[in-house]
């Protein structure tokens, strides 16, 4: 076992501060692990095994509080971890990074998510040898936020991708950091690099920029400057491409079976963006890629994906941080008990959310004892963990302040700015007799009926709700009728008898299948000769499947920020300037019925 040398705190916390001017030069391969990094060498080497091997784990917590949750939270944490709270975890397990979710409860609030993480890192300075901890979550914006009002939502990927602006990108990346970083997260896994060419892709959609690999590599750079000139640590994910399937790693193993010529130039284009951009760290996906490694090992798992080609080809020596080992993807072929340690010999540095951490805990450091993980080859992953805490300034400053907080989360300048954003991306797809704009004086009279899917963060109510009040903003009388993601054959009838004398009809459409009850209800809306406009909320392939329709338009997702901008549009406050990221396929998907970079305007 390796023992560790006598220190104080404050002498490692000053010998971590004289790190931070190194750490913050972009390091390359030649200067790999601790040759360029001296004071952070010294750090490590004060550090036991069992600090060592805690460094390299990002792990789920429940509760509002770093030492004082709620009982439903602390029963939570015995039952999944078996510690009692955030800072037991980081006593136990000398973890160095927590991820949080809203579903855990650690985002209730901007101030008490910046008390948590001032609790956690006051946990980590605590221990025997004092390392700040890396606070992370999954902000991408559009579906998928942790962190919700009252701190800015800016759209999301494919919204940004119909907006095809380098400048607006990287600006709402930037906001969306420097709100992250006054909260104490410091790494966030964004920005989606896949290049979403699959309209059946069940788990990517949207969260994609697109469907052209340039216009995504581009939007990609653009992100991580965005993000980390906020001081965060951008992530693009989920290497080597989950864009084209159509199963969810969530739940399964996915196959990609690009070649490998394919995947240099549909997929690899925007990890190579990121690379050139310095990007921060790099996520994993839990996916299977023949032509790129033949044992047909998940990519977190395998050695010729993640140290051949992303070490060794594409240059990159930042941080690799698994996706979450409690998914289904990566859990298929090996054990749980395996599975970290294979992660690390493929090439690793950050393991997230194992679903028993003791379990993933103890085999890493067998796995050290043992000889099968060189302790070099442990240090290497440790010492980039610890660049990047340098980098981002957590040995000098690891804590945030409530009026940090108050000054940059949601301030007006930056939901404006969201706003401003926003109205760049809406697409109009169809216009018939140029309904659209509708003016309040002739058509002022509106029923807004549709889909109502569970809500993100950034979301106020149903999108029904949402639009219905945003029309009546613009001078509209408008009224909401919520008729579900399946409506049945009495909530139709409702609806269209909700339209009668009604000057238009708003439908929100969610994912329309061929066998969707959501078609039967706009067929019967049209039927009745009321003008409908469709407006699809989340993947923007609705259309194909939609006939009667008078106008339909794309918003990429339904959080309050797009459907804002899809009433503006639809009022002609806001011109349709979107233009789609992605074709369109036509109901028989061998011809594109709307291609790339179509939209329309008035």
């Amino acid at each position: 076992m390796h023992h560790r040398a006598t220190t104080s705190r404050r002498t490692l916390l000053t010998v971590g501060a004289a790190a931070v001017a190194a750490a913050t030069t972009r390091v390359t391969p030649a200067r790999a692990h601790s040759g360029g990094d001296p004071q952070l060498a010294r750090v490590l080497a004060r550090m036991s095994l069992e600090e060592k091997v805690g460094q390299l784990f990002v792990m789920r917590v429940y509760g509002h509080s770093a030492t004082d949750p709620d009982q439903a939270d602390i029963d939570a944490n015995l039952r999944e971890i078996g510690v009692r709270t955030a800072a037991e975890l980081v006593a136990t397990y000398h973890v160095g990074g927590i991820i949080y979710f809203s579903w855990a409860h650690n985002t209730r609030d901007p101030h008490q998510i910046a008390d948590l993480s001032n609790g956690i890192q006051r946990a980590g300075l605590a221990q025997a040898t004092p390392v700040p901890l890396l606070i992370s979550t999954d902000q991408e914006h559009g579906i998928v936020a942790r962190v919700g009002e009252p701190a800015t939502l800016v759209p999301g990927a494919m919204a940004l991708g119909a907006a095809g602006s380098r400048g607006l990108a990287r600006h709402a990346a930037h906001i969306a950091g420097t709100e992250l970083a006054a909260l104490g997260i410091r790494q966030n896994y964004a920005p989606v690099a896949d290049v979403n060419v699959n309209p059946a892709n069940p788990v990517i959609g949207v969260r994609s920029f697109g469907a052209d690999p340039r216009a995504v590599a581009r939007l990609v750079a653009a992100q991580v400057k965005g993000y980390q000139g906020a001081g965060v640590a951008a992530t693009a994910k989920h290497f080597p491409g989950h864009g084209d399937t159509t199963a969810d790693s969530h739940t399964n193993l996915p196959y990609i079976h690009h070649t490998r010529e394919q995947w240099r130039t549909l997929d690899a284009p925007p990890f190579r963006a990121a690379v050139a951009a310095g990007i921060d760290s790099i996520m994993t996906a839990h996916i299977v890629v023949p032509s790129l490694d033949p044992a047909e090992d998940p990519a977190t798992l395998s050695r010729p994906i993640l140290t051949g080609i992303l070490r060794e080809q594409l240059g990159y020596d930042g941080v690799v941080v698994t996706d979450s080992l409690d998914m289904q993807g990566v859990r298929t072929k090996y054990g749980d008990d395996r599975v970290p340690v294979l992660a690390l010999k493929a090439g690793c540095d950050q393991l997230l959310n194992p679903p028993d951490l003791d379990l993933a805990w103890h085999a890493v450091l067998k796995a050290v004892r043992d000889g099968e993980i060189s302790e070099a080859r442990l240090d290497a992953s440790v010492l980039r963990i610890l660049r990047l805490k340098a980098k981002l300034g957590l040995f000098r400053r690891p804590y945030v302040t409530h009026t940090g907080v108050d000054r940059v989360v949601g301030k007006r300048a930056h939901l404006d700015a969201a706003d401003r954003i926003a109205d760049e991306t809406t697409t109009l797809l169809r216009n018939t007799g140029g309904l659209l704009p509708l003016d309040p004086r002739t058509h002022g009279d509106l029923l807004v009926v549709g889909a109502d899917p569970a809500s993100p963060s950034g979301t106020t109510g149903p999108p029904t709700a949402t639009l219905a009040a945003a029309f009546r903003e613009l001078g509209f009388t408008a009224t909401a009728l919520s008729t579900g993601l399946s409506p049945t054959a009495a909530r139709i009838e409702e609806a269209v008898a909700a339209a009668d004398g009604k000057d238009v009809v708003v439908v929100a459409t969610y994912n329309v299948s061929p066998t969707s009850t959501q078609r039967t209800l706009v067929l019967r809306l049209a039927s009745r000769g009321v003008p409908v406009v469709a407006v699809a909320i989340r993947n923007p392939y609705d259309i194909a499947r939609l006939s009667g329709v008078r106008a339909a338009l794309a918003t990429y997702s339904w959080t309050d920020v797009e459907l804002r901008a899809a009433a503006r549009v639809v009022a002609g406050r806001a011109r349709p300037h979107g233009r789609l990221p992605v074709p369109v396929p036509a109901a028989d998907p061998a011809h594109v019925l709307y291609p790339i970079g179509y939209g329309l305007s008035y």
